[in-house]
């Protein structure tokens, strides 16, 4: 797929880049709405979103560098050339997640109450994100075939886009945004029937959790530590994570009470 989306003399822009701020767009439309139906003061939202999203691309470039130090060691002004990318979004929610429970305790608003909006803005960009990785070519599997990808009904521009440097590959990016999309629909419903604020959180970090786990075994550009993948390690830590704090909120402690 051709990753530009527009060219105008020496300036390129990137169909990720695009994805990316309409997803952050969405994100925020969404956290602002749930966010003042929830009693969050909107001037508390804009000034978080304002710190929240540069934090987040910082964590996801300082993740990404971490992990492909080897490369930038060589070159250290490459660090700063975002435009050739490198972002990982795990190193984004660890940075985001970090933020928001300092600036959560700093404003007196519960923790939990702010993340259970977050996950619905997040999973939500992250199904548009995987698409990104569509037009840049990357986030795919192992090789496969022709006939393996029209026997599974995909659009002929998604086998197309497979198709790089002659030969066709799992569309790992859309198996994972399919599973966020299912994901999105169960947090909604749990986000609207739960009576505790955490228990949305604790889904989605179990959900993204497993799917990534196994989606990332079939990825051939998995950022490593040594023979492991990185980002299946995350995984784990997400799904304990999450089951702990389901397990802790079994307690109904009243500070997690919807009011």
């Amino acid at each position: 797929m051709n990753p530009i989306f527009l060219h105008v003399g020496s300036i390129y822009i990137y169909w990720y880049s695009v994805i990316l701020l309409i997803a952050f767009i969405i994100g925020f439309i969404i956290f602002l709405k749930l966010g003042t139906k929830e009693g969050i003061k909107k001037d508390f939202i804009y000034d978080y979103a304002c710190y929240l999203i540069p934090i987040c691309l910082i964590g996801a470039r300082i993740y990404y560098v971490i992990f492909n130090f080897d490369y930038y060691a060589y070159d250290l002004i490459g660090i700063f050339r975002v435009w050739e990318g490198g972002l990982a979004i795990h190193g984004g929610i660890i940075a985001g997640t970090i933020f928001t429970y300092y600036y959560a305790k700093k404003n007196n608003i519960k923790i939990l109450k702010i993340l259970d909006i977050l996950v619905i803005s997040l999973i939500i960009g992250q199904i548009m994100g995987r698409w990104g990785n569509f037009f840049n070519s990357e986030a795919y599997g192992p090789k496969t075939t022709f006939e393996f990808l029209t026997s599974i009904h995909l659009p002929n521009f998604i086998i197309e886009g497979m198709n790089i440097n002659g030969t066709y590959y799992h569309p790992t990016f859309l198996y994972e945004s399919i599973w966020n999309l299912i994901g999105l629909i169960f947090i909604i419903i749990i986000y609207k029937k739960s009576k505790q604020y955490g228990n949305t959180t604790s889904f989605y970090l179990i959900w993204y959790g497993i799917g990534r786990f196994l989606i990332e075994s079939l990825r051939q550009d998995s950022l490593m530590l040594g023979n492991l993948k990185i980002a299946q390690l995350v995984s784990i830590l997400m799904i304990l994570i999450g089951i702990f704090i389901f397990l802790k909120l079994r307690t109904k402690k009243e500070d997690i009470i919807k009011k």
